[in-house]
């Protein structure tokens, strides 16, 4: 029974570092696309979505869905830069930052 909880915490530490550590943050660029909350929304779900889930109910990563109540615009582009617990720094950079934190700061 404990070799078995502990392949199942292994296995899920290991899916945790594939799926939201594996990227690497020199090849991370602004897509040079203005900051809006519509982009965004894009962004979120080409880049946050595997960890955070496209509802936002959280899969690896917590639920997102009310973090503008938890923390301001410059919060959230400031964990998104430097990353927290599992999550790394510099999923997304510049402009594709701010557009991500703009839109969850709507989520309350």
């Amino acid at each position: 029974m404990k070799k078995l909880l502990l392949a199942i915490v292994t296995g899920s530490m290991l899916l945790t570092i594939t799926a939201c550590g594996s990227n690497n943050n020199s090849s991370k660029k602004d897509s040079g696309e203005p900051v809006s909350a519509a982009n965004g929304e894009k962004l979120f779900k080409q880049s946050c979505a595997s960890c955070h889930g496209g509802e936002l109910e959280g899969i690896i990563g917590p639920s997102l869905k009310k973090v503008g109540a938890k923390y301001s615009e410059k919060d959230i582009e400031k964990i998104i830069h430097d990353g927290r617990g599992s999550m790394p720094s510099g999923v997304l950079q510049g402009n594709d930052a701010k557009s991500v934190a703009a839109w969850l700061a709507t989520k309350k």
